[in-house]
């Protein structure tokens, strides 16, 4: 829309409403355009069971609103009331509502986190995770997941306590759009993976989402093998009753060369450990590297006996299982050996 506006059939030019584009999101006729879009895509989809929830708008940015984000409450509010009427008056319920970010918008304009993150509206917050170090251009498959985890603990410093979390949009996009470089395959399931699993322990929710960035545009095997593994793992979480907190910084770790990501809320918690000190010089982790033991103490668990299910990420299988007891404040767990990585659910007995 922004690339080929002069195209465009929102350009007054065509016969559109709108005369330039930092006007979309201050022209009253093309809110209304924008508004009949979305009242003919619900009423020809919105009562497929294949859709999750609408981006209201896909990486609202100031440069929309003639470079500001004044509007940006009300734009939203009249989109999400009216999407929301519509859905009810057609199918007697609303999907779940959401606004898009360009992640790194955040740092020249820090307002818009009003918005994205706890506009009364909204269900859910998103953003897309394009760190230009790292995410945008990888050179291996260790700084990815560290940049996610911090870009996870970031994000969910400004959702309200109770509102869900997710990237939606990451992928090395300037390596693959700007460089014309399509990764290896192996380097990118590895990348994948690395990037799901610290989203995920981190306290986003799922795995997040990627633009594939290949040729052919689509998600390698081992993406969806890397996908099924992490599924399996949710089903050994009480996610109902799991209201978590990042506790990444706060976990101890008993010897260097890991990264440890984290979430918490007293009966429950996820966490993943990953092997840093390993890379070779393709930029991946050595699977063959001698494992090492290590020691984690967990604060804010609550006094009781868990259950510590330790999950190989790569076989998608149950790894170990054992018993641990909270007397203090804080829950100790030693794992024998760690060779890459390794994810744990870890759940309170419950009486």
């Amino acid at each position: 829309m922004w690339i080929r506006w002069k195209h465009h059939p929102y350009n007054r030019k065509n016969g559109g409403t709108c005369s330039r584009r930092s006007r979309w999101l201050l022209c009253p006729d093309t809110l209304n355009f924008i508004k009949n879009r979305l009242t003919y895509v619900t009423e020809r989809w919105g009562g497929s069971g294949v859709i999750f929830a609408w981006d209201l708008w896909n990486e609202i940015h100031p440069a929309h609103a003639n470079n500001s984000t004044d509007v940006f409450f009300d734009f939203v509010r009249e989109l999400s009331h009216h999407l929301r009427s519509t859905e009810e008056r057609l199918y007697g319920r609303s999907h779940l509502q959401t606004v898009s970010l360009y992640g790194p918008v955040l740092d020249d304009h820090p307002q818009v986190a009003d918005v994205i993150f706890r506009h009364p509206d909204l269900d859910f917050a998103s953003t897309h995770f394009y760190d230009a170090g790292t995410i945008n251009n990888p050179k291996n498959t260790v700084g990815s997941a560290i940049a996610t985890g911090r870009l996870v603990k970031e994000a969910l410093e400004h959702v309200p306590d109770t509102r869900p979390f997710f990237d939606s949009e990451h992928g090395p996009i300037h390596l693959f759009k700007d460089k014309h470089v399509t990764l290896p395959e192996p380097f990118d399931d590895e990348y994948f993976s690395h990037i799901q699993w610290a989203h995920l322990a981190s306290g986003a929710a799922g795995g997040g989402m990627r633009w594939p960035n290949r040729h052919p545009h689509t998600l390698t095997h081992g993406m969806r093998r890397a996908q099924h593994s992490l599924a399996q793992f949710c089903q050994l979480i009480r996610w109902s009753r799991f209201n978590r907190r990042n506790i990444s910084d706060q976990i101890q770790v008993s010897t260097s060369g890991l990264s440890v990501f984290g979430s918490v809320d007293g009966e429950q918690a996820v966490v993943w450990l990953l092997r840093t000190d390993t890379l070779r010089k393709d930029g991946m982790i050595n699977p063959q590297a001698t494992p090492i033991p290590v020691t984690i103490q967990i604060p804010a668990m609550e006094v009781g006996t868990y259950t510590v299910v330790g999950w190989d990420t790569r076989e998608a299988r149950l790894r170990m299982e054992w018993k641990v007891e909270v007397k203090g404040t804080s829950l100790v767990i030693e794992l024998p050996a760690v060779s890459t990585d390794v994810a744990l659910a870890i759940s309170k007995v419950l009486e």
